[in-house]
């Protein structure tokens, strides 16, 4: 069972917005994460190695987030919203809760634009209330030139069913994903896919790349976000012991090269990192399928 919590805020400020993202505030409404990734970067001693035991839910969440957003548009500070920048806002408590409902509505109310990251078909449930943003929300004066003011990014390190359950054992089929894209594709929506982290050797190769590529334009993507992992910790619940274990026990061939790339460093060398911008550049191409959320 989740615990509930009491949060002194809710909307944060960013420092300075993603080219990717292009996140002005984030939101998190649930913390800890049932979907349990083992690449996750929240990962450590906080959650433990079943991070779905620390799930949380942010009890207070719309009253404080009411507050907030109502100083903010008073003060014409709309800006673009991203849930979420820790932990899924569409986690299976969602259901239940209505949280991230309850926040769609509050920034329909005070027409902040939003952008949704998520591994969840659930998303499709609040459709509704994304097309009403799309056509009500308040851009920043900077970011004018977009024509959308809802986004829905699907994260993925891999399509493959097999691969996502010895990665991200607790999150949603891959394929679900994919449909859940398409819907919101045919909806009108503006959408693309987090490709992160992709998995050195096992879903980042040109073959593995070009069917990744091939699969996000067939089901509606507009963009794609493509990274490496970054891996760090040498306790039992960090994601680097958890991926380094997962790489050992299903693809053993690979496990020397993981020592390798990540003995002195958290992420994979700047050449290796080069090679794999120009493979995704290359899986691109042939579906006009950019890095970046297009203006249009």
């Amino acid at each position: 069972m989740p615990r509930y919590i009491t949060v002194t805020s809710l909307l944060n400020k960013t420092k300075k917005r993603d080219p990717w993202f292009l996140d002005d505030y984030t939101i998190n409404p649930y913390s800890g994460c049932a979907f349990n990734c083992l690449y996750c970067y929240i990962r450590g001693s906080k959650y433990g190695i079943n991070m779905a035991d620390k799930l949380s839910v942010k009890a207070d969440a719309l009253t404080l987030l009411r507050r907030q957003l109502a100083a903010r548009a008073a003060k014409q500070q709309q800006g673009i919203v991203v849930l979420s920048s820790v932990t899924d806002a569409y986690l299976p408590i969602e259901e239940k809760e209505r949280l991230t409902r309850g926040i769609l509505e509050l920034l329909l109310e005070y027409r902040f634009p939003v952008h949704i990251i998520t591994k969840s078909p659930l998303v499709l449930r609040d459709l509704d209330l994304l097309h009403r943003l799309n056509e009500n929300a308040i851009l920043p004066p900077d970011l004018a030139k977009y024509s959308h003011r809802a986004f829905i990014t699907f994260s993925f390190s891999t399509i493959d069913p097999v691969i996502g359950k010895q990665f991200e054992p607790g999150a949603p089929d891959p394929s679900l994903r994919l449909q859940a894209m398409q819907r919101c594709a045919t909806a009108g929506l503006m959408t693309g896919v987090s490709l992160m982290p992709l998995l050195p050797f096992i879903t980042d190769t040109p073959e593995q790349l070009a069917r990744l590529y091939a699969a996000f334009h067939e089901h509606g993507a507009r963009y794609v976000f493509p990274a490496s992992i970054t891996l760090w910790g040498e306790e039992q619940a960090d994601s680097k012991q958890l991926v380094l274990q997962a790489v050992q026990q299903y693809y053993p061939q690979f496990s020397g090269y993981y020592q390798q790339l990540f003995a002195q460093h958290t992420g994979v060398p700047t050449a290796y990192n080069s090679a794999l911008q120009a493979a995704a550049a290359a899986a691109a191409a042939p579906y006009g399928l950019l890095p970046r959320i297009p203006v249009e």
